[in-house]
């Protein structure tokens, strides 16, 4: 079996920043990754060269920022009251590279703290390797068929959970999980 769209891979990986070699991820140590292919879980560019892999295949490839997680966007970078902050810095000093997650109306969003003056802190919600080359080697672990549920609904049943997890709601709220 190959990786195609709807199949379900796992895969280990470790992801490097091809222009100093730094380790940005890496699955070693832990499970695997394991997606849903076609159902846009991955960057993808990362889904893309893994099309047509089989198990045990090993590849490395290095993505443009197109390909992962886009160039960085200016408009990303907002300016705002440090007053909004006043609750976390009665707890803790803010500080510049914290990284913390703002609740918008479209939901979290995480951003790094790039600047702070007495009034006002710059926030940047680029992801962290936005703008960045990654380069990426994998080992392919396991490829299975997605059931027409799996397809259906968008994301992998875990086949281990038992029956009364299942249908006690969670993700879609219509008891798949």
């Amino acid at each position: 079996m190959k990786i195609e769209e709807n199949t379900i891979a796992s895969v280990h990986y470790t992801g490097t920043l091809p222009e100093s070699g730094e380790m940005f991820d890496s699955s070693e140590g832990r499970e695997p990754l394991t997606f849903l292919v076609g159902h846009g879980q991955m960057i993808p560019g990362f889904e893309a060269a893994m099309i047509g892999a089989k198990v045990g295949d090993k590849k490395t490839f290095t993505l443009s920022p197109e390909k992962a997680y886009g160039e960085r966007d200016d408009a990303a970078i907002l300016q705002i009251p440090r007053s909004q902050f006043a609750q976390l810095e009665e707890q803790t000093k803010l500080e510049i590279g914290f990284q913390l997650v703002a609740q918008m109306p479209h939901g979290p969003s995480p951003f790094t703290v790039t600047e702070l003056t007495e009034e006002m802190v710059t926030a940047d919600f680029n992801h962290a390797l936005a703008g960045k080359e990654l380069t990426f080697s994998v080992e392919v672990i396991d490829i299975r068929k997605a059931s027409e549920e799996e397809v259906a609904h968008g994301h992998i049943h875990p086949a281990e959970q038992p029956e009364t997890e299942q249908k006690s709601g969670g993700c879609g709220n219509d008891g798949c999980c």
